[in-house]
């Protein structure tokens, strides 16, 4: 049994951390969460953070309002000038960055990474991972902050989706 335990620990991917500089403040909540895991001992799985919009103060949806995109930034607009930008990638309002995401419907943002800062990730790109090819659940689920489990089932539904819309077998072996 305890074999068993060491080899699950084993085959568990752990995805390198980038450190930042001493000038590099987090932000509260943020120092709170790494302080969190840093106690757990740093094996454990910190999960993301869900951000609604009705729960942000005025003070905040005033700040955002008054925000404005920097003018002398220029942002990628094709994969290829995305290809070769500097990574980890600064735009996470990019749709395929891995730090957030934002739900259309409700308009709540979704920290993928809440114990991690931009530049301390890995991996920054879902275009990149895409890149490389196949890689595992495992891996999959390091990347995007989920667990393995989670990945199947996301990968099952998005197949039967497929199947679904185009009524085609998809060249995979029959389901046992």
């Amino acid at each position: 049994m305890d074999d068993n335990m060491e080899g699950a620990k084993a085959s568990r991917v752990r995805l390198p951390v980038l450190e930042g500089t001493e000038d590099d403040k987090p932000q509260p909540e943020v120092a709170r969460i790494r302080l969190k895991l840093s106690s757990a001992g740093g094996t454990g799985r910190v999960r993301s953070k869900t951000i609604a919009p009705k729960k942000l103060t005025r003070e905040e949806k005033k700040q955002a309002a008054e925000l404005t995109y920097p003018e002398d930034v220029i942002r990628p607009r094709t994969r290829e000038e995305c290809r070769t930008a500097t990574r980890p990638c600064p735009f996470v309002s990019c749709s395929h960055h891995l730090y957030l995401d934002v739900n259309p419907e409700s308009g709540a943002i979704k920290l993928n990474f809440p114990h991690l800062e931009v530049w301390q990730m890995a991996e920054t790109c879902s275009l990149d991972v895409a890149d490389r090819g196949g890689i595992t659940l495992e891996e999959v689920g390091a990347i995007l902050n989920l667990t393995r489990e989670r990945i199947r089932q996301v990968e099952v539904r998005g197949l039967h989706k497929i199947k679904t819309a185009t009524g085609d077998e998809l060249g995979l072996p029959p389901e046992r």
